[in-house]
Parts: C-alpha cells; sequence; structure tokens
C-alpha cells in the first residue's frame, strides 16, 4: 500500500501489486517492496514538477502595480507640459529684465514642483500598510504588496479538494450494526483490532472510539493482509475487518449490509465491514469530511462573482459527491488531475481572465505558481507555502472570499487616494 498524497494529494494509501507503476517521492506503508527504477534524476516525476515551478516561475507575467501604470503616463505628460511652458515663455513673452532663459525656466520649474505632490507617492504605499495589517490580524498573509493589490481582480478560483474543502483527515461518518452487534459494540470491536494497524482509516476509527470513551480489548494473533484488511481474535474469537470480499472470505454478507455499504460507495465514503465468529458484524463508513465552513465560504465567492472550479487527483464520484455538497455543479468539477493538468488547468482559465489557485500539497505548487494569485492553506506542504503569493494562517476556506474583499478595499482607497492627491 503506498501513499500517493505528494503526488494525487489524497490521504488513503493505493494498493500496488506485482508490476504496478510507483512514483519517487511516495511512501510505501506496507511491508517491503522491490522496485524497477525507470525515471531518475531530472526525469522522475518529482523533477518534473519541481521543473514545472521554474517554468511557471520564468513565465508569469510581472504585476505592474497602479501607482507604476499611473507614473507611467504621468511623469512624461508633466516633463512635456513643462517643455510647452518654457517655450511660450521663451519664444512667445517679451524678454524681462533677468533675461529669456531664467524667465522661461521659473514656470516650467514651478509645473513641476505643484505637479508632483507628496500624496501621489503616499497614496499606495500608506493603503498597502494599512491593508496588510489587517490581513495579518485576520489570519491572511499576503508575501507582497503587488499580491494584496491583484487579489482583487480575480475572476475564477480553482479549489484543491483534500485538505482545502475537506479537512483532510478521514473521519467515521457512518456506523450500521446488526441485531446481534449494536453500533457501540461494533466500533469498540473494530477499535480493538484497528490498534495495531498504521493505516489511515484505523487511526479514524480509534480517533472516533476515543471520542466515545469506549473501551476495547487487547487482539491476538493478529494480522494485516495487504489491500484486504485485518484480522485477530480476542477471547478465542475471530475478528476480522477490511473489503467485502476480504469478509466474503470469513462469512456470507447480509443483504442489508451490502446496500449500506453501496451506499457509502455512491456518496463518496469508504465502507469497512466486520465479522465476529465467522457471522456478519456490520458496516463502518469512514470519509476525508467537508469542513464546516467550506459552502458557506464557496457561497460568498459566487456572490463576489467569482467563477469556482473544483480541481482534484480523487476519483470522479468521489469529487462530483464533494462539490454537490458545497454547491458546485458536475460542469465545475474536474477529478483525475496530477500536477500537470492542474496547472494546464489553471493556463486554460487565464485566456478568460484572472486565476486564483486556492491548494496545500506538493502536488499543487505547479498551479499556485501558474496563477496571478497562489493562495496556500496555512496547514499545508512547505513547497505550496513557497510557491502562494497569499497564506491563510488558520486553514480556513472563508478567508479566501475575505482575502478578496480586503484586496479591493484597498484598491479602491488607492484610486481615491490618488483622486485627491491629482485633485
Amino acid at each position: 500500500e503506498v501513499d500517493e498524497s505528494m503526488l494525487t494529494g489524497e490521504t488513503l494509501p493505493v494498493v500496488k501489486a506485482a508490476g504496478d507503476a510507483v512514483t519517487g517521492g511516495t511512501q510505501n506503508t506496507t511491508g517491503a517492496v522491490t522496485v524497477r527504477a525507470l525515471r531518475v534524476g531530472a526525469d522522475s516525476t518529482l523533477a518534473r514538477i519541481v521543473r514545472a515551478v521554474e517554468d511557471a516561475q520564468g513565465t508569469k507575467a510581472p504585476i505592474q502595480r497602479i501607482a507604476d501604470r499611473i507614473a507611467a503616463v504621468f511623469v512624461p505628460a508633466i516633463l512635456l507640459i513643462a517643455l510647452v511652458v518654457f517655450c511660450a515663455w521663451f519664444f512667445l513673452v517679451p524678454a524681462g529684465s533677468d533675461g529669456r532663459l531664467v524667465q522661461a525656466l521659473m514656470p516650467a520649474i514651478a509645473v513641476i514642483c505643484v505637479a508632483c505632490p507628496c500624496a501621489l507617492g503616499l497614496a499606495t504605499p500608506v493603503a498597502i500598510m494599512v491593508g496588510s495589517g489587517v490581513g495579518a490580524k485576520n489570519g491572511i498573509l499576503f508575501k507582497t504588496a503587488a499580491s494584496l493589490e491583484t487579489t482583487g481582480y480575480t475572476d475564477a478560483v480553482l479549489l484543491d479538494k483534500t485538505g482545502t474543502i475537506t479537512t483532510g483527515e478521514p473521519s467515521v461518518v457512518k456506523i450500521v450494526g446488526t441485531r446481534n452487534v449494536p453500533a457501540k459494540f461494533l466500533l469498540s470491536m473494530a477499535a480493538g483490532l484497528e490498534l495495531r494497524s498504521e493505516h489511515p482509516l484505523a487511526r479514524a476509527i480509534l480517533k472516533e472510539a476515543e471520542k466515545d470513551k469506549l473501551s476495547y480489548a487487547t487482539v491476538a494473533d493478529f494480522e494485516a493482509v495487504p489491500g484486504k484488511g485485518l484480522q485477530g481474535k480476542v477471547a478465542g474469537k475471530v475478528i476480522a475487518g477490511g473489503n467485502a470480499d476480504f469478509i466474503r472470505e470469513t462469512c456470507e454478507l447480509t443483504s442489508d449490509l451490502e446496500r449500506a455499504g453501496e451506499e457509502m460507495s455512491r456518496d463518496g465514503v469508504t465502507p469497512l465491514y466486520f465479522s465476529l465468529a465467522g457471522k456478519p458484524a456490520g458496516v463502518i463508513g469512514v470519509s476525508d469530511v467537508v469542513k464546516q465552513t467550506s459552502a458557506e465560504a464557496i457561497s460568498q465567492m459566487k456572490a463576489l462573482g467569482l467563477q469556482v472550479v473544483l480541481l482534484t487527483g480523487d476519483n470522479a464520484a468521489t469529487a462530483k459527491h464533494i462539490g454537490a455538497m458545497v454547491g458546485l455543479d458536475e460542469d465545475h468539477v474536474i477529478a483525475g488531475v496530477l500536477p500537470a493538468g492542474k496547472e494546464a488547468e489553471v493556463r486554460r482559465l487565464q485566456a478568460a481572465g484572472r486565476v486564483a489557485m486556492v491548494g496545500d500539497g506538493i502536488n499543487d505548487a505547479p498551479a499556485l505558481t501558474r496563477a496571478e494569485t497562489g493562495i496556500a492553506i496555512g496547514a499545508g506542504a512547505d513547497v505550496a507555502l513557497d510557491a502562494a503569493d497569499v497564506v491563510l494562517v488558520r486553514s480556513d476556506l472563508a478567508d479566501v472570499p475575505a482575502a478578496v474583499r480586503l484586496s479591493r478595499a484597498v484598491v479602491r482607497n488607492i484610486h481615491q487616494n490618488l483622486f485627491w492627491a491629482f485633485f
């Protein structure tokens, strides 16, 4: 079983068999594995991700700030006006006692002095300083003044799924017991079996049992079967837990448990089946749950006029289910994309406007760099934090619309400052 979160962002390990491809940089979580290296050094997947980030940094258009754009027109215009004034006084006005040159220079210099107010130089930096302070106070860190200015110009927001919309950690969402094995007993029995497992799903079950303050017996003769499940003995009775095919080796699943498991799978939940002493004991559903603030945050983004797209390396069924839970239809859900695919989607949307990418993993780094505004979740990987322009310290998706609103308010303030400076 291989943890491929570096590549796909998904927390659950993937079962590998002889002949399957594995990627350098991913982690083997169970047993020993022998691999043949087909691509090494600069040809490896991780090296290609690094190269994609560097290419995006090299080709990303530099952002010209408001004051720079105005100065590019304003300064030549003022110098031209000063030249016209100089010529007018030099050629059209009769010479005075000081001579033509001095008489013409004085009004020209006066034009330059009056047209360069201190307020013009302060208009942008003061607004940026205050905006950055307000953002930091609310857990939104803008790395540069340019990122604070441009975040508000965003037209589309691409959201990673795992760790961004969802918590990034599997949790128990449903427990279905049987007549002889009630839900609480099933959870206690499952926790005892999963205690010696390092699988993320095992941690979810143990966490749920601890939350309910359940006690569980120590399992003897523990055995982990890669890609299938676990089994052991308690008081001489065999306990088994895993996928449906594994449990069918120990007992015959009842129709109601099979139906419950199928419903969980349709909803993007992973069903774990259990048996006790050769009889079905129940099924526990484990899933990466949606953060409480995600749906409201996406609703606020839409209210700001932003196009919101879910972009994930997970399978289509799970992605569509999560999308539906947070208010995104199928047209705004893109599944099964690897790092290069995410960066390609950013480039595709950039043809229609400015794009912000929100992510937390190594696999998001190329897209974060390519987007006009890369926004990293604070609890994410160091590579993502380094590639991003904005960091959400509280790892809360609700801070994305807050960052856009703050940026727009700062830009509006800059425009007001510039207006009064010119006025």
